[in-house]
């Protein structure tokens, strides 16, 4: 489905956002055009209760080297649709979606996809299913969760049940702009207070009187009914045919106990470290980060 070109407001000099329809959800994309022809294009997949707003400025880079630069907010995160009622939110569906997001841009080419954390993981189930997609893949952290275990699938699918069905989560004010800060703080304690104040105006909403809410579906926050099996996620990596750069954080990013395994399924892989990044190296250290991904993408190590 192609998008409408009444649907796309200037939000930035540089930057725009658009409304696409894929996979019967409205979803809310970025782009970051470059100057003149692009050279490729980017698709940056953001991680967890994280939005695609939060890219810049790495997407702003990697345009002025040249890319066209596309980030969306994922289903149920910042402006995108949240998932229909009796519906949810499975990896499967996010590969969908952006499947569906790539025949709406007319299946860009060539493509670096990048995917962090959670979206690192579903960037990496789309390169395996559709490996002549993608020309070049970027994981930030984005190997998936640790390890889950077919038996605990009883007890997951009874607290899912719990969660969803006999007492569905509700969208709740955090409080004040403050009190969300705090909030967001807590769980980075390692990004700066200037980034997390500049990221947190893109992951909240005004309520009106001094309040503000989670722009996300708070049923993301319920556990989800189908453990993680990382034999899926290894059969996925090693269908993908493009070369593969892997980015570490260092010792406090998010590292799975099984993760060199993991990496060993990938027949053509960089990897590149930022020491003092921490997970969120996209708010960290954007420079460092981009200038691995714009190396990578150039073929120079």
């Amino acid at each position: 489905m192609l998008r409408s070109a009444a649907m796309t407001t200037l939000t930035a000099a540089s930057r725009s956002r658009t409304r696409v329809r894929a996979n019967g959800l409205e979803h809310s994309v970025l782009e970051w055009a470059s100057h003149g022809t692009p050279a490729g294009h980017a698709l940056l997949l953001h991680g967890f209760m994280d939005a695609g707003a939060n890219w810049d400025p790495v997407a702003a880079r990697l345009a002025e080297e040249g890319l066209r630069v596309l980030a969306p907010d994922l289903r149920g995160f910042g402006e995108t649709h949240r998932a229909p009622a009796g519906s949810y939110y499975h990896f499967a569906d996010y590969v969908a979606d952006v499947a569906g997001l790539l025949e709406a841009f007319g299946r860009p080419t060539p493509l670096l996809l990048v995917g962090h954390s959670m979206g690192g993981t579903i960037a990496t189930m789309l390169a395996g299913a559709l490996p002549e997609r993608v020309a070049k893949l970027a994981l930030l952290e984005g190997l998936g969760p640790p390890q889950g275990e077919l038996g605990s699938l009883p007890d997951r699918l009874r607290r899912w049940i719990e969660q969803t069905v006999l007492a569905p989560p509700r969208d709740r004010g955090v409080g004040t702009m403050e009190d969300a800060f705090r909030r967001l703080s807590a769980n980075h304690p390692l990004v700066a207070e200037t980034v997390l104040r500049e990221k947190l105006a893109n992951l909240v909403l005004d309520l009106g009187g001094g309040r503000v809410g989670w722009r996300a579906d708070p049923l993301h926050k319920t556990s989800s009914p189908t453990p993680f099996f990382a034999e899926g996620y290894v059969a996925c990596a090693r269908r993908i045919t493009c070369p593969v750069l892997h980015v570490s954080g260092g010792p406090d990013g998010f590292h799975v106990d099984d993760e060199a395994a993991r990496l060993e399924a990938f027949r053509s892989l960089e990897r590149a470290t930022l020491p003092k990044a921490g997970h969120m190296m996209h708010w960290t250290d954007p420079v460092g980060l981009t200038d691995a991904l714009f190396r990578f993408w150039a073929g120079r190590g």
